[in-house]
C-alpha cells in the first residue's frame, strides 16, 4: 500500500555525499524541499527522471513532466508507481584523508640510484554530475559517506598516485632531499592529473595536498647519497665564510696600517722632522752596517751620500764623518811639541767619532782605529 507523506527533505550531516529519502511511492501532493548546496533527483521504477535544484515544491504533474502521463492514470489520489527520492549533497567536503598503501618505487632524477617513498595527505570533494555519480557509483544503496566514496576510489587512486608520483617527480627533476621544499607544487601537479579520473565519476576533485613524504631513512644508499648531498653545501657554505673572513681580515690589516701611518706622521709633527729626514736615518744606519764602511774611502762616499738624503741632521752627522776623516787623512807630520790649540782640536774630534760610534755609525774597532790614527797625528 502507498505511503502520503507531507514533506520530503533532507537535513543530515555534511559527510555524506548521497542520501535516499525513507518515504516511498508518495502520491503527486507530496511537498518536496530542495535546500541550498543540495539536489534531489526523483525516481520512478527504477528510472532517474527529473533533477531538483534548490526550493519548494509539490510534486504534481506540472512540476515532473517526465512522468506526466503516468500521474494522469493514478487512482483516489494514489499512485500504482514505484517512486523514490535522492538527496545529493553539493557541498565541497574538505580533509578527505588518503595514504598510499604501498611504497612508490622510482629512479631518483638528480642522483640516479633506485629509492622507495611512501606518501599522504588530504584531499576536498564535490559531487559535480548528480546524475553520473548516483547511477555509476549508488544504484540501489541508501547512502553515499565520504568513508564509502573512498572505499570505491581507493582501488583507482592507488594506481594512479603511485603513477602520477613517480611521472611528476621525474618531469620535474625533483630532489628527493628538496622534495619538502617543493610539496605545494608537487600537490599542484598531481592534483591536475587526478582531475579526469575523478570526473569519470561525476565527482570533482577540488583539492589534492601531499602533506607528508616517507623517505627510507636508515637505508645505508639512502644515507650514504644524503651525507654527499648536504655536504657539498656545507662545503660551499663554508668556502664563502672563509673568504668573508679574509676578506675582513685584510680590511682591517690595511686599515691598521692607515691608523699607524696617521701616529707615525703625527709624532715627525710633534718632534720636528720630516719623513724624508727619517729615511735618510735609515739610509745612515745601513751605511754604518756595511761592511767596506771601515775603509776610510768608502765611510767618505757613504757618510757624503747620508749627508745628501738625511737633510739637517744628516749633514751634521756627516760633516762629523767628513771631519774626522780629513784629520785621519793628514800626513803624519814630525813629532814636535803640540801647543795647547792643537790639543782641543784632538779632544773635538775625538768626541766626534764617540758621537759617531754611539749613534751606531762606525763599530768599536772602527773607533779605535780612528782614534790611534788621531794619537799618531799628534805623537
Amino acid at each position: 500500500m502507498s505511503r502520503i507523506a507531507d514533506v520530503i527533505k533532507y537535513e543530515g550531516d555534511n559527510s555524506t555525499f548521497i542520501w535516499k529519502h525513507p518515504v516511498e511511492d508518495f502520491n503527486s501532493l507530496t511537498q518536496l524541499i530542495v535546500h541550498e548546496s543540495q539536489e534531489a533527483i526523483f525516481f520512478m521504477n527504477g528510472q532517474a527522471l527529473d533533477l531538483f535544484g534548490p526550493g519548494r515544491y509539490t510534486l504534481e504533474t506540472q512540476n515532473i513532466p517526465k512522468i506526466g502521463k503516468l500521474l494522469n492514470r493514478t487512482t483516489d489520489g494514489e499512485t500504482p508507481f514505484h517512486c523514490e527520492v535522492y538527496f545529493i549533497n553539493k557541498t565541497e567536503q574538505m580533509s578527505i584523508k588518503w595514504g598510499t598503501d604501498s611504497r612508490v618505487q622510482y629512479v631518483e632524477p638528480t642522483y640516479g640510484f633506485p629509492i622507495s617513498i611512501g606518501a599522504s595527505g588530504e584531499m576536498s570533494l564535490r559531487v559535480e554530475d548528480s546524475r553520473k555519480l548516483l547511477i555509476k557509483l549508488v544504484g540501489t544503496e541508501k547512502d553515499l559517506g565520504q568513508q564509502k566514496l573512498i572505499g570505491f576510489f581507493r582501488a583507482f587512486l592507488m594506481t594512479r598516485v603511485k603513477t602520477y608520483i613517480a611521472q611528476v617527480i621525474k618531469a620535474n627533476a625533483i630532489n628527493i632531499f628538496e622534495i619538502d621544499e617543493n610539496l605545494t607544487s608537487f600537490s599542484e601537479n598531481i592534483h591536475k592529473l587526478l582531475i579526469p579520473d575523478f570526473a569519470d565519476y561525476g565527482v570533482s576533485l577540488e583539492r589534492f595536498f601531499v602533506t607528508n613524504i616517507v623517505k627510507p631513512d636508515g637505508e645505508r644508499q639512502y644515507e650514504k647519497f644524503k651525507e654527499l648531498h648536504f655536504r657539498q653545501y656545507a662545503d660551499i657554505a663554508e668556502a664563502k665564510l672563509r673568504q668573508q673572513t679574509d676578506i675582513i681580515y685584510a680590511q682591517t690589516e690595511a686599515q691598521k696600517v692607515v691608523i699607524d701611518s696617521q701616529a707615525q706622521a703625527t709624532k715627525r709633527a710633534q718632534e720636528g722632522y720630516t719623513y724624508a729626514q727619517e729615511r735618510g736615518f735609515d739610509v745612515a744606519e745601513k751605511v754604518a752596517q756595511n761592511e767596506a764602511v771601515g775603509q776610510f774611502t768608502n765611510m767618505g762616499v757613504g757618510l757624503g751620500t747620508m749627508a745628501g738624503v738625511g737633510g739637517a741632521v744628516g749633514s751634521v752627522v756627516g760633516g762629523a764623518v767628513n771631519n774626522a776623516m780629513e784629520a785621519a787623512s793628514q800626513p803624519v807630520q814630525p813629532q814636535q811639541a803640540q801647543p795647547a790649540d792643537d790639543m782641543a782640536a784632538f779632544k773635538a774630534k775625538v768626541e766626534k767619532l764617540t758621537i759617531m760610534k754611539e749613534s751606531g755609525l762606525i763599530s768599536d774597532e772602527e773607533f779605535n782605529s780612528m782614534k790611534a790614527q788621531l794619537l799618531s797625528s799628534i805623537l
